[in-house]
């Protein structure tokens, strides 16, 4: 009998794997979802977590040279694009949490358990790139600004921090779920 205590932090955690996938697969990759959308004369650009747009695809990345200068492409903003990498770990994790989840929700309280507690970590990596990349992106969007250029946040921002809520959701249902029935009911003869 499936436990319907652990049934919300199950979806929760889904989405939240979900919204890590897409905002994963940003630019340059997929195009419509990007973490930074810029226009420095007439050139667009779109940013996501292996790159930009035009750019191959790889962990850590500078900006081009169009966008910035010496000051965006110093040794700190390229370990901030390094840790961009942290976006497909958090949707790995909630993965995993997902399908601790589908143990917990079908068979076992301990799926459930170990669901609140990926679910957690998964959690907090994503509040830590959710920080990590809002002041990169940030600081790249006044630095395009500030030399007449058009800087914007992008979708990906929001999917992040839909997943960083999802994800905060999931780990009190999944801690919730916990203590729920998990015990199959007899029938009465």
């Amino acid at each position: 009998m499936a436990a319907s205590a652990a049934l919300p932090g199950l979806f929760f955690t889904f989405a939240a794997m979900v919204l890590l996938i897409f905002a994963s697969v940003s630019t340059p990759t997929w195009n419509a979802v990007s973490f930074l959308n810029t226009n420095v004369d007439g050139v667009s650009t779109h940013f996501g977590v292996f790159g930009y747009t035009g750019s191959n695809t790889s962990v850590g990345w500078y900006f081009p040279t169009g966008i910035a200068d010496s000051e965006l492409n110093n040794g700190l903003f390229h370990n901030l694009t390094i840790a961009l990498i942290l976006v497909p770990i958090a949707a790995g994790l909630s993965g995993l949490a997902f399908l601790f989840g589908l143990c917990g929700a079908s068979y076992h309280r301990v799926g459930t358990v170990f669901m609140s507690l990926v679910s957690a970590l998964a959690c907090l990596v994503t509040l830590v790139v959710w920080i990590i990349e809002m002041s990169l992106f940030g600081i790249a969007r006044n630095h395009v600004r500030e030399r007449g250029g058009y800087a914007q946040y992008a979708n990906a921002n929001w999917l992040v921090l839909g997943a960083l809520i999802a994800l905060f959701l999931g780990f009190f249902a999944s801690l919730c779920g916990i203590f729920g029935s998990y015990r199959s009911k007899r029938a009465a003869y």
